[in-house]
């Protein structure tokens, strides 16, 4: 998964001043996770609840 410059300067512009530098990695692990995940949703790689509770009892 990769990010654009565009979304870099975003996040920065969010942060406060002056920036933690963990805290920059950390937001920007988190970005790629929480896009990660809306891929995942918008092309149903998803399980259901009930399923995937089921399918961790096995």
């Amino acid at each position: 998964m990769t990010i654009t410059k565009q979304e870099v300067i975003e996040l920065v512009k969010d942060l406060p001043d002056p920036i933690d530098v963990d805290d920059m990695i950390y937001r920007l692990y988190l970005q790629q996770k929480l896009a990660g995940a809306e891929d995942d949703v918008a092309n149903n790689r998803v399980m259901p609840h009930g399923e995937l509770h089921d399918e961790s009892e096995k």
